[in-house]
């Protein structure tokens, strides 16, 4: 059976850099992978070959059985992969309410409107009139994450979403990610914070240079001191 999300041997380049070197992964239907690596090796240009912003030059990607490859990022988002970017980026003269309706798309067996992502995340609700500038960066956080929800993916990538938070607002967040997936959303954890993604994930994977170099349960990454040193630079 064919994965749900399915990466193929991608080649992309920067202009005349070349990132990913012949990169694969794939994601089930409901899993939550978690892609970890150091700075400069890959990750934000995985999300980006994904969702249409930088195509690879070589290999396939595949959502739901279909090629997704060279379609555009919107077309990307209206088949049901939803991002939510590394800095958050809300708009913030927009309010909270504003922030999440003008990123809504509706379709058959809808799931995410306001009102079940204030009941994700009940600050949100308390703050709906609030301008999204004012808000805390942990607000921010939550309000990035219900906007990207706000298009109803079926498939969630999340691109550094513990980056700059309290340890309290992290356990926040992964409690999120968590009964997400337990809805059966599949979840794509880009990270640098390795034990809040080992916390949050069914299966983890490194890049290192651009391409897949470790593949595992958290579990048996977390018991490698040789693969987390080498490739993550803890001990």
């Amino acid at each position: 059976m064919a994965a749900f999300l399915s990466v193929q041997d991608i080649h992309t380049y920067y202009g005349d850099s070349y990132v990913l070197q012949g990169l694969s992964i794939e994601v089930e239907k409901g899993e939550a992978l978690g892609i970890l690596g150091r700075n400069g090796m890959g990750k934000t240009t995985l999300i980006n070959s994904i969702m249409g912003f930088v195509p690879p030059r070589r290999g396939k990607i595949f959502f739901d059985g279909k090629d997704i490859t060279d379609k555009t990022s919107y077309d990307i988002s209206a088949l049901g992969i939803g991002l939510c970017p590394q800095g958050r980026r809300v708009f913030p003269t927009l309010t909270v309410r504003e922030n999440l309706i003008v990123a809504e798309q509706t379709h058959s067996g809808n799931r995410w409107n306001t009102e079940t992502v204030y009941e994700l995340f009940p600050r949100l609700g308390e703050r709906a009139d609030q301008r999204a500038g004012s808000l805390s960066g942990g607000e921010q956080q939550m309000l990035a994450v219900g906007r990207a929800l706000m298009t109803n993916p079926e498939c969630l990538i999340l691109d550094e979403p513990s980056e700059g938070l309290a340890p309290l607002i992290i356990q926040d967040i992964g409690d999120a990610i968590r009964s997400l997936k337990d809805e059966g959303l599949s979840i794509i954890l880009v990270e640098q914070n390795t034990p809040f993604a080992i916390r949050t994930v069914d299966r983890v994977s490194i890049i290192t240079r651009g391409q897949v170099v470790h593949d595992s349960s958290p579990q048996e990454l977390w018991e490698n001191e040789e693969i987390k040193q080498t490739h993550l630079g803890i001990g």
